[in-house]
């Protein structure tokens, strides 16, 4: 009797366990339930994407050599004026400026084909933007959608952003004038889109962009599967080409993604600024779900700001960290008013120099004659189910301007060399089978 008490005991603990972790996997951090609509990562098929457009069918020839931007514009313009349609790069390499995709039409880059940047910052006309969490006239990326709802990229080719020159040209002026900002530096991003919803990118190489490599802003319903994004860190290291920009955006997938880059992977942002919180083009990040990606160097996989005020409901799970400087970093400005909360990263396996980071973030600061420091804000953050070899665990700074609280820690497992954990910074922390170089925290 007493064992078939204690057999059933432990079967109900198993199921409430279960069922904890079903619940767990079926609500953002806030308990809000995470829609269907995450759990369809289905691929786009070439065959759902309309009249077909092979850019060598329409004046654009295959010359590596040849800058095309007006022919393949053509063709996209051609495409939307007879009710859209995919514009297809075949097998070669086709050189290009700027292009500018239209409602109805979509980019296929069939394997073996390569959409090249060019070189030359001319080839990218400066026109309204976004850019570093403001609105300004900018240059704009190779790829851009400009309200264009259902655009997507596919295919198994490459977008190269051919960045060398500019990379070259930013570490000259870093060497001239060590506190220039980055947009000292004409750049032209790869990929851009804005005020765009329905939005899915998948397959593709996005490699060696000028700046960042792709930037969503103000955009809602947006899926990024299956992407290989790098850029060189190495020798000729490739400054500010963050892997994905999240910029003031809802229901946000990133799934089976590898990223490689010479700054952050994924960066939530959506504004800098003393009144940053107050201007109508900024906003918040919410229902952010990155799943079963590998991160191979970069200055952090899962980075909220530097340009941000409000990131909610934010999810970073099963996935594989191998040589990026931080794993989760929050990133405070003391010039911008921000809120991180409901942010859970769990189930991590690599090796980082630091597991969590949050620190004052001074670089540009300006409080633009505000008298006094925004406060900032992190809450509700959680880490779990985590192993993980770094140099620092607990990289959390004192702050008189930050106000930090209600922080989980749980199924923990780490090797550091650096173990020393403040608990009086944050307010409401909680261990639960932490482990760090073999000893419980408590």
């Amino acid at each position: 009797m007493i064992r078939l008490l204690t057999l059933m005991m432990c079967i109900l603990g198993f199921s409430q366990s279960v069922t904890s972790q079903k619940s767990n996997d079926s609500t953002f951090p806030d308990g809000t339930v995470i829609s269907p609509w995450f759990k369809d990562s289905n691929k786009i098929q070439l065959k759902e994407l309309g009249k077909k457009y092979t850019i060598t069918d329409f004046e654009v020839s295959n010359d590596s050599l040849k800058i095309q931007t007006a022919a393949i514009q053509n063709v996209i313009d051609k495409a939307a004026a007879n009710g859209g349609g995919v514009i297809i790069i075949p097998k070669g390499v086709f050189l290009s400026g700027a292009l500018f995709f239209k409602p109805k039409t979509s980019l296929y880059v069939s394997e073996g084909g390569v959409l090249k940047g060019s070189d030359n910052i001319t080839d990218y006309p400066i026109m309204p933007s976004r850019i570093e969490g403001q609105n300004l006239d900018y240059f704009p990326a190779l790829v851009n959608a400009y309200g264009v709802d259902h655009f997507s990229i596919s295919g198994k080719g490459t977008i190269n952003g051919n960045g060398s020159k500019y990379w070259e040209a930013f570490w000259q002026r870093r060497k001239e004038n060590p506190d220039c900002t980055n947009l000292e530096v004409s750049r032209p991003r790869l990929i851009f889109i804005w005020n765009s919803n329905n939005i899915q990118l998948q397959d593709v190489k996005l490699i060696n962009s000028g700046f960042w490599t792709s930037h969503f802003y103000n955009c809602n319903n947006v899926k990024v599967i299956d992407l290989f994004i790098f850029s060189p860190h190495l020798k000729l290291k490739a400054p500010s080409t963050d892997a994905i920009d999240i910029d003031v955006c809802t229901n946000f997938l990133v799934k089976g993604c590898y990223m490689s880059v010479n700054d952050d992977a994924i960066a939530l942002k959506g504004g800098k600024g003393p009144y940053a919180d107050q201007d109508k083009n900024n906003g918040a990040n919410t229902n952010i779900i990155i799943e079963d990606c590998n991160f191979g160097f970069c200055h952090s996989a899962l980075t909220s700001g530097s340009e941000a005020i409000y990131n909610k409901n934010v999810i970073m799970r099963n996935c594989k960290i191998k040589g990026a400087s931080r794993l989760l970093w929050l990133k405070m400005r003391p010039d911008t008013p921000q809120k991180y909360e409901y942010i859970r990263v769990e189930n991590i396996k690599g090796e980082a120099t630091t597991c969590l980071a949050i620190f004052a973030w001074k670089q540009f600061f300006d409080l633009k004659g505000r008298s006094d420091i925004p406060l900032s804000y992190g809450d509700h953050i959680t880490l779990r189910n985590i192993e993980l070899k770094c140099d620092t665990f607990y990289g959390v700074e004192k702050d008189p301007n930050v106000r930090l609280s209600n922080f989980t820690f749980e199924n923990l497992k780490i090797e550091t060399v650096k173990s020393k954990i403040d608990k009086s910074i944050i307010s409401g922390t909680t261990f639960k089978n932490v482990t760090i170089n073999g000893e419980q925290i408590e």
